[in-house]
């Protein structure tokens, strides 16, 4: 077997790290306060607030939590949201005590 074919499985790993890295890079670059508030306020409106919820109830504060570069808070429903757009976590109101 030839003695380059060995590195060719640590050049692809290369490659592919390189490529990540881009990746994420780009995405850091690029992606702006308005994009993550538009997008947990869509969630919002059609997932988490139920039949009543608008978009238009969400604003958009600093991070609140350890980690959070963004938090939208909707109502009662906070989303904590990473500087790469990643979803941390959600704090939702509890229901009554029974």
């Amino acid at each position: 077997m030839p003695r380059w074919l060995w590195f060719v499985p640590l050049g692809l790993a290369t490659v592919f790290g390189a490529l990540m890295a881009f990746r994420y890079g780009w995405i850091a670059a690029t992606i702006t306060e308005t994009d993550v508030i538009e997008a947990m306020a869509h969630r919002y409106a059609t997932q988490d607030g139920g039949p009543d919820a608008r978009a238009s109830d969400c604003v958009g504060l600093a991070g609140q939590v350890d980690g959070a570069w963004i938090t939208v808070r909707c109502a009662d429903t906070a989303y904590h949201v990473s500087r790469l757009g990643r979803l941390i976590s959600v704090s939702m109101p509890q229901g009554p005590a029974i």
